[in-house]
Formats: structure tokens, sequence, C-alpha cells
């Protein structure tokens, strides 16, 4: 939907935009910049107004498709109106894509302007739950989220303002210690905060391996975490999967990375964990072409998908009446390739059972009942463009928002607490 936003908005670029070589033209500059502004601005409200029609539909049974259905089939569930207009104000006031003669609006620009609008929605006493990815979300590639990290302090405010927090990664230990490698600036910091009481301090956990391991906050740990045993946390859904079925889908995937190894003749080496199976490449410091993980990343899906054993299509919530297989996700990670047990969308779906749990006092089927609702939800991440798009499914659980580095992470949640402030005052 980014890409057919971008090109709505290449026709006023080309028809008002002028890209001439005079200098000292203040007048007609200033000028096209406010016909193109008008006009990007009538074309989010008319794209806004599409999406109200769309949320409207998609809940009722037997209705004519809304016009953004049939422009973009693809198109998921809405759970919030999306105030694209205000928010393309907001963004061309920082970025001036109005101003611009010779680059027209990008992909990027549309991705952030979408951001804010998502933001803008949740930020009216809604949001109750936000996770986020690990890797290029809260931290650089690889690396850990550190003491210094400028993320850390607005985490810690997201905690204060009884917002929960979900960390959602892929990366998938089964030890506290692990975690607590990747994340001890952000844990050390809860247990040394003076002003967060012992309620909002256990209002975050780690999900880790997409939807496979589950820690919460342990103030004695040494690593700031305990597990949480699977069966306490697993939804109805998931304890359904069987563990053969789990073990049959993940020898069916190791099989399939090794001829991707073999035919392609990649430096890697196969890593087989109880519920995931991957490869990384060997020697370390070697980078694996994107286009070659790409290739790997299909290849196993389709191989999944025509196995019967594994359902990438089911989505949490969604429940498995009718439906086969385990669900699984493939992804590229930027340097390996993993194929875990579930998704992000069930981990994410974890994340508002557990806290809804907590919160109303009830267990086994009856959290679904008390679970925080998508409308209230935020999940963050990186990964929505390449070849499994990790981050992609949880969209269908909860509002999400795109971004690229944990540069625009610290932005977004700048944009989220001055918003909150505002409505707040």
């Amino acid at each position: 939907m980014t890409t057919r936003y971008r090109g709505l908005l290449a026709v006023p670029f080309v028809l008002y935009s002028q890209p001439t070589g005079v200098f000292g033209d203040d007048t007609n500059v200033a000028k096209m910049a406010e016909e193109a502004h008008r006009r990007y601005a009538e074309i989010m409200r008319d794209v806004e107004l599409m999406i109200d029609d769309h949320i409207a539909r998609q809940n009722q049974d037997r209705v004519f498709p809304s016009k953004l259905g049939m422009l973009v089939p693809t198109a998921g569930p809405f759970f919030t109106r999306l105030p694209l207009e205000a928010a393309f104000k907001y963004q061309d006031r920082k970025r001036y894509m109005s101003s611009r003669r010779y680059v027209a609006p990008s992909f990027n620009d549309v991705r952030l302007v979408l951001n804010s609008a998502q933001i803008m929605a949740v930020t009216n006493g809604a949001l109750q739950l936000a996770t986020f990815d690990g890797d290029v979300t809260l931290y650089d590639d690889g690396q850990s989220l550190e003491p210094s990290s400028p993320i850390i302090p607005r985490l810690l405010d997201l905690l204060r303002k009884n917002i929960k927090i979900g960390i959602v990664t892929a990366a998938g230990y089964t030890t506290a210690d692990r975690y607590y490698g990747r994340l001890h600036g952000l844990l050390d910091a809860i247990a040394d905060s003076t002003d967060l009481d012992p309620v909002q301090k256990q209002n975050i956990v780690i999900m880790g391996g997409e939807a496979n391991y589950l820690f919460e906050y342990e103030p004695s740990s040494p690593y700031r975490l305990a597990p949480v045993p699977r069966p306490e946390w697993l939804t109805p859904d998931m304890a359904a999967w069987s563990e053969a079925e789990i073990m049959a889908l993940l020898d069916v995937a190791e099989s399939a990375l090794r001829d991707c190894v073999r035919t392609m003749n990649l430096p890697a080496i196969i890593v087989r964990k109880d519920r995931a199976v991957g490869i990384v490449p060997n020697p370390p410091e070697i980078r694996i072409a994107r286009e070659s993980l790409e290739e790997t990343v299909l290849v196993v899906q389709r191989i999944l998908e025509l196995s019967a054993l594994g359902a990438p299509s089911q989505q949490a919530g969604q429940g498995a009446q009718g439906r086969r297989g385990v669900p699984f996700c493939a992804f590229n990670g930027g340097r390996d390739v993993f194929v875990d047990i579930g998704d992000k969308s069930w981990g994410v779906t974890v994340c508002q059972q557990w806290f809804g749990r907590r919160s109303g006092g009830t267990t086994g089927a009856d959290a679904a009942l008390t679970a925080i609702k998508g409308e209230n939800t935020l999940h963050v991440g990186d990964q929505f463009l390449s070849a499994g798009s990790n981050d992609f499914k949880a969209r269908s659980v909860g509002t999400t928002a795109w971004i690229a580095s944990p540069a625009e992470t610290v932005e977004l949640l700048d944009e989220l607490a001055d918003l909150m402030q505002k409505k707040l005052s």
C-alpha cells in the first residue's frame, strides 16, 4: 500500500513542481510549494476516506467489497482510523516534501506519514501495549541495548505511563542470560529506577524465537529475567500444535536449507534448535548475498507450504478451524535465514493475553476475553518488506509502525510522547 500511495503523490508532483535552475525566484517556488502541499493533502484525505469506508465494511458479512479492497486486495484489517491528512501536514513541516522541485515524495516519505497517522490514532488514551522487534529496531543488527542508548529513557517513560512493553524478537534463546546480554542496558535501568513502582517494573516481557520463549521481569535474578513455563502462556490454538508435527516441519525445513546451501554453494552451516532451524554464515564474518538469502527464504517457504506440514497463512486470533499444519515463519535476518515455529502475530498475541490475563485475573481459554485488543496495541519493527518480513505478520493482530533504524525508533517514541502530552493538556 505504501507504494500505491507514493504513486498517487507522483501526479501532483509532476503537475505542480517547477524544476528550474533559476535562483532568487522565491515567489514562484513558494506558490509551487503551497499548491503542491494542498494537492498532496487532498490526496491523503481521499485515501483516509477510502480507509474509513474499508473499516466500516471489513467486519460485515456478504457486503460489497470496499474500493480500497478492490484496489489493494492484500490490504489487511485496520484496527483504527488513520488521520492521513493531519499526518502528512505534520511530516511536511519536518521533511518539506511540498518544497522539493526535483525529488518526488519517496517511499520513505509515505512510510513516515503512515507511521505518524498510526501514532496519532493510538494517542487518545487507547495505547495499552507497545511491542518491539530487537535487531535494527532497538539496537543495530547483531548488537545489544547498551546503557547509553537513547531508546532506554523513552521505554522507561512508557512504563511510567502504565503502558506495557513486549520485546518480540526472532532471537531464539532458551536461557535468561542470553537475553540479558542483549538487553542488559534496559533491564538494569528498570531495576535501578526509583520512580517506577513494582507493578510498572513487571509490565515488560521478552518473547523470543518469534513466539516460543517467554521471560518476565524478575528483580531477584542476576539476569533480571525469569523464564515462564510454556503451559502457562500458550494460547489454546498454540497448545494444539503437536510436538510430532513441529519436529516433522523442522526436519523438512532443514532438508530444504541443506539443498539451498548445496545448490547455491553458500558459505553457511545449519543451526538446529528445538523450535527453529536456520543457516548462518561460516566463517561468521562473511556476508551472504542478499539475493541468496531471499532465494533461500522463498524456496524453503514454498517447500513447507507444499508439504502440508506448515500453515504459514494462519494468523493468530483466527483460530485453527479448518486449518491443517503448524504455523511457521521463514525470514531473511539480514545475515542469516531462519524458520521459526509460529510468527510475530502469535508472539504479540501472547503478550496481549499475558497482560490481559494479569489485569483480568483469567486463565486458560478465558484469557482471550480479557486480552489487550489490536486497537490498543502498537508493534514497532523493521521487517515489513524483505522475504518473510516477520514484523509484517504482527499487522494481523495490532497496529504497526515501520521503522528503518534505532534512530527512527527514538524519533517515533518522541513523537508518541509529544502527542500524548498534547492530548493530556
